[in-house]
């Protein structure tokens, strides 16, 4: 699949609902879907904003994720960065969007995981070990770990979800999703970018533990590197190829710093 459509399509078509921002953020985000070649397609735009239009970067956050997890062998929703004409209440705007496709099996119904864990977690016992005892540890020290890499904001209980199939008496954890509240997102200029702190440890809404991604890395056992692979400084060409002209290089090169000086910190912890 290709990463990056840098040709505009034409996405007027598609219809918008608003979604409120979980993560505290002014504004609000659009999502829409359609049905491609029979197969159902959903679509989100970054922040959206009444008088500024869409102002946010998070589908750009998305696509350097998606990346990102590939590369460490991390199981995930993969995204499309479209550029396109799309019309929002009337008015027609080009920006950039996120197209991905249903991880859902047919058959399978979805749950949000905190709405799971409350219907059918033991006395007492917490939301890590749940997921542990369901067979999910592995899932969930994985995603810690790149939640404090991408400094994600936004991981909620419902931006994890418990996959099941009634007939065939399958569950199963869906891959990860939503990681657009991450980097610099709340960065809107060049001040904002050169004066943020790449290393800080900023508070995070987690359906787990701490709201600090550094604090959460103690529920991962420090024996052995949680990712298949490993991150390298070679690996900042792919992960940022053909967004020159979707983000400024200064702030493409921040991101890149960003994620190489806690992959660095994340090495040194488990001595790597």
């Amino acid at each position: 699949m290709e990463k990056v459509i840098t040709e505009k399509q034409d996405l007027t078509y598609l219809r918008w609902s608003h979604i409120r921002s979980s993560s505290g953020t002014a504004g609000t985000f659009l999502k829409s879907q359609s049905v491609v070649s029979g197969e159902k397609i959903y679509y989100k735009l970054s922040k959206f904003d009444s008088e500024k239009g869409i102002a946010g970067h998070e589908c750009v956050n998305e696509i350097i994720v998606d990346r990102l997890l590939t590369l460490l062998g991390v199981e995930h929703l993969e995204y499309q960065l479209i550029y396109a004409d799309i019309e929002v209440e009337g008015k027609v705007y080009d920006t950039w969007l996120c197209a991905s496709k249903d991880f859902k099996k047919a058959g399978e119904s979805k749950a949000a995981l905190d709405n799971y864990y409350q219907v059918n977690k033991r006395i007492d016992e917490s939301r890590y070990d749940f997921c542990v005892n369901n067979g999910w540890q592995e899932y969930i020290d994985r995603m810690l770990v790149v939640d404090y890499l991408i400094l994600n904001r936004d991981r909620h209980g419902a931006n994890v979800e418990v996959l099941r199939d009634a007939r065939r008496k399958t569950l199963r954890i869906a891959p990860l999703f939503d990681h657009g509240l991450s980097f610099l997102c709340s960065c809107q200029s060049s001040d904002e970018i050169m004066q943020f702190d790449i290393l800080e440890d900023k508070p995070c809404q987690n359906f787990f533990g701490s709201r600090s991604t550094y604090e959460n890395l103690k529920y991962v056992e420090k024996k052995q590197n949680v990712f298949a692979n490993v991150l390298k400084e070679e690996d900042k060409e792919l992960l940022l190829a053909d967004l020159e002209t979707v983000l400024s290089k200064e702030h493409l090169d921040k991101i890149w710093d960003m994620l190489w000086a806690r992959w660095c910190e994340y090495e040194k912890l488990w001595n790597l």
